[in-house]
């Protein structure tokens, strides 16, 4: 299964990995997401359908979206978005980048409770 990667994405997305990465990025990668840290897998900057989205884990369907300051201006793409992604059945989790580099304790069981919870739906189908 492909979760609607989108392979015309895959050199932008690999550029996104190295260039434009935030800060917040940066830090819930390392504090967090990468290595299996949260018991699940997470790719970074994952082509899906027509986006690119910042963390993705196959194994829960599970979207991380760290908005900056430039999402202030986007309401209604990143709605657009967002409507599309859940419409494939992804779950979706928005963080601010304020709360990622100042809060990381409540980022963290905030996520260890969304992995949990779609773990046991993962479980039960």
């Amino acid at each position: 299964m492909n979760n609607n990667y989108n392979k015309s994405l895959k050199i932008y997305a690999q550029e996104l990995r190295t260039t434009s990465v935030s800060r917040a990025e940066k830090h819930i990668w390392k504090s967090l997401l990468s290595r299996g840290q949260m018991g699940v897998k997470f790719k970074r900057q994952r082509p899906i359908a027509d986006f690119i989205v910042d963390f993705f884990s196959q194994e829960i369907g599970l979207i991380i979206e760290i908005d900056g300051n430039s999402h202030h201006s986007k309401g209604k793409y990143d709605h657009f978005r967002e409507t599309k992604l859940k419409e494939l059945g992804y779950q979706i989790v928005r963080l601010n980048e304020g709360e990622v580099i100042n809060q990381l304790d409540n980022v963290y069981l905030q996520l260890v409770h969304v992995i949990e919870c779609l773990k046991k739906v993962e479980n039960s189908n």
